[in-house]
């Protein structure tokens, strides 16, 4: 297993730890090499889980992360999402276009006409799961609360034959932590067998599986700077990674966010307080220093 991967799957509680031998040993290193390989240009990106009246802490920090560390390497980064994200992103100057709860796949596909995405990352975003449906880590359906950006995923990545899309291949990753986060469709059956659950079916080309989903996102930034040599995860905005991250949660709790596992509005992500989140993230920057970039 890579250092960065024994990192973010620290505190496994989810299964993720079951789910690893499935993927490649350096999946991280992998994703951030898929971008690398992509031509500067606009990158998609969708995150915002819906829980209890509110978007969730996790994925909207890792979102930041990455669409920060996308700008720096000369990348457009815009965030696709729904209302119960407003306001998460706009201070940290980045593009945000909010879609309704009933978005069509037409009009999705209009956004791939008019911006030409050279690829697209999902951050912790529920998806269609394989009994049709959108649900919750509770089985509870979130449907009327969570607008169809998976549908994007679903016609511009890997599925896009089965799905008859007629749009052109657009290169995806997912992060996830749980199993029904859109990519958890790359591994629907072992999800299915090994964790009970009942998976999200939308595949991408490259899955990111972490403990918590945000960890995953920053993992690859992390591999990110690693291969570029650039700094874009170890210092944000002339803060360390940590300070930046709690910075931007505290923020969006106070805005309107909430923890996705006790559902309270304080910043912590998926149960864990921050000094967690700030022991991952100096993990990562500490082995970022190791390779010397």
């Amino acid at each position: 297993m890579g250092e960065t991967e024994s990192i973010i799957l620290r505190h496994s509680g989810r299964g993720m730890n079951l789910l690893r031998e499935y993927l490649p040993e350096d999946y991280c290193a992998e994703a951030a090499k898929e971008i690398l390989s992509w031509p500067k240009g606009i990158v998609f990106l969708t995150t915002g889980f819906y829980v209890a009246g509110f978007a969730e802490t996790d994925g909207p920090a890792g979102t930041i992360v990455v669409a920060k560390a996308l700008k720096a390497l000369g990348y457009r980064p815009v965030i696709l999402t729904d209302s119960y994200c407003r306001d998460f992103f706009e201070p940290e100057d980045l593009e945000v276009i909010y879609l309704s709860f009933t978005v069509s796949r037409e009009e999705l596909m209009d956004l791939v006409a008019e911006y030409h995405p050279v690829g697209m990352i999902s951050i912790e975003r529920c998806g269609i799961n394989t009994r049709d449906d959108y649900e919750n880590m509770r089985g509870i359906s979130i449907r009327k609360d969570t607008a169809p950006i998976d549908d994007l995923f679903a016609a511009a990545g890997p599925d896009g034959d089965e799905n008859r899309s007629g749009m052109e291949h657009v290169r995806t990753i997912g992060v996830g932590d749980g199993g029904n986060e859109i990519g958890m469709g790359n591994l629907k059956d072992v999800i299915s067998q090994k964790l009970s659950l009942v998976p999200c079916r939308v595949r991408t080309d490259l899955l990111v599986i972490a403990s918590v989903s945000n960890w995953g996102a920053y993992g690859i930034a992390a591999e990110l700077e690693k291969q570029s040599g650039k700094t874009v995860f170890s210092e944000i905005d002339k803060m360390t990674a940590s300070q930046k991250v709690r910075t931007s949660i505290e923020r969006m709790v106070k805005v309107g966010s909430v923890d996705g596992v006790t559902h309270e509005r304080v910043a912590h992500v998926d149960g864990f307080d921050n000094t967690v989140e700030s022991e991952i993230l100096d993990a990562l920057a500490e082995e970022v220093k190791k390779s010397g970039k």
